[in-house]
């Protein structure tokens, strides 16, 4: 995943703009853990994280759209750990089964 325009400086919190989607576990001042549930089909709307790791709970498949008007597919299995660099996004559940993961999101 490239580092582009995508940078989610001053872009909108997930938990603010989506909480049915998003749900703060942990927080303090390094890090916040944020549990991601998204039912079969649904899409968020357009928000920012900070970099961060993130660990699959369940298999997924989802697109990203972001704000310069390009969009791709990223396909995980559950389990898997991945870096995400900050950006801002739009996802979307691809897949006709609920997506669930954990983001720990760094703070500067």
């Amino acid at each position: 995943m490239a580092e582009t325009k995508r940078a989610a400086a001053g872009a909108a919190d997930p938990v603010q703009v989506d909480p049915e989607h998003y749900k703060i576990e942990f927080e303090n001042e390094k890090v916040r853990v944020l549990r991601i549930n998204y039912g079969p089909r649904e899409r968020s709307k357009m928000h920012g994280h900070p970099a961060g790791v993130g660990v699959c709970l369940t298999d997924h498949k989802g697109r990203f759209a972001f704000p310069d008007g390009t969009a791709e597919e990223r396909a995980m299995k559950a389990g898997a750990a991945f870096w995400l660099p900050g950006e801002e996004h739009l996802p979307e559940n691809l897949s006709d089964t609920p997506l669930e993961l954990i983001l720990v999101e760094l703070k500067s």
